[in-house]
């Protein structure tokens, strides 16, 4: 003990006069010719430290064993690259943000979605045939994206079905169909089955990004309310997982063609 409050003793008389003697040198004294650097690269051959990765591997193991925790079974791989107006993942995905958003909406709001639109470019990764886990919701949907409701009249339902026609990319769409022309209009629109009524407020299903304009969906901007239901879509979708013992791919059709 005595010899370590020897070496404070000294430790602190020492940068006392490391600090005395840099702010009595004058700046004068030094002239900057030039600044050198040099690219450190850090690449696999990189060594662990081991007394970190003591540390993390308990962590590391705790959240695989949960990511890894087979949740149902999926028969056939579902992508989002087979389809030129609708992908089976896409169905999916979008069928269960309806069925599981709906039941959150309902005991909230008391009212029913009618419709959920999600963007293409939003699926990150395939289905893969056989067991589905934690770690596979995590992939498909990587973003902390929430599910929102947005309340539109029929005139912006019609802009949705513009928006996916123009776009020619199979946007996941549930609870409307519809038929595009020869002219690339969009007709015999039918929300859960019944003609749309243009002076209706119909309730959309989407995530946040999309409900603030992105991937120019702007006819969001035009609702009248919206709902945040603080679910995020990847745990929608683990939900969904938790519930089937095995996962059913949609193969109802909701856009056609003349």
């Amino acid at each position: 003990m005595v010899k370590l409050k020897k070496y404070n003793v000294f430790l602190k008389l020492f940068v006392i006069f490391l600090t005395f003697f840099i702010f009595s040198c004058s700046p004068k004294n030094y002239n900057l010719n030039k600044i050198e650097g040099k690219q450190l690269p850090v690449t696999e051959k990189t060594g662990e430290t081991p007394a970190i990765e003591a540390f993390i591997k308990p962590y590391r193991d705790h959240i695989n064993q949960d990511l890894d925790n087979v949740l149902a079974y999926c028969p056939e791989t579902l992508d989002k690259s087979t389809g030129k107006w609708q992908t089976s993942i896409g169905s999916l995905l979008a069928d269960v943000c309806l069925l599981k958003g709906n039941t959150v909406f309902k005991s909230r709001e008391n009212k029913d979605i009618d419709l959920c639109l999600l963007n293409h470019g939003g699926i990150r990764a395939i289905l893969p045939k056989g067991n589905v886990t934690t770690r596979t919701a995590f992939e498909i949907m990587p973003f902390e994206n929430n599910l929102v409701v947005i309340a539109l009249k029929g005139e912006q339902i019609l802009d949705i079905a513009a928006y996916i026609i123009k776009e020619k990319k199979p946007q996941p769409l549930s609870g409307m169909t519809f038929t595009i022309t020869k002219d690339n209009t969009a007709k015999n629109i039918m929300v859960q089955g019944k003609p749309l009524d243009l002076n209706k407020t119909y309730y959309v299903a989407t995530n946040d990004y999309l409900a603030n304009g992105g991937d120019s969906m702007t006819f969001f901007a035009k609702g009248t309310q919206k709902f945040d239901l603080n679910y995020k879509l990847r745990n929608v979708l683990i939900d969904y997982f938790k519930d089937v013992d095995t996962v059913v791919a949609p193969k109802n059709i909701r856009i056609t063609e003349e």
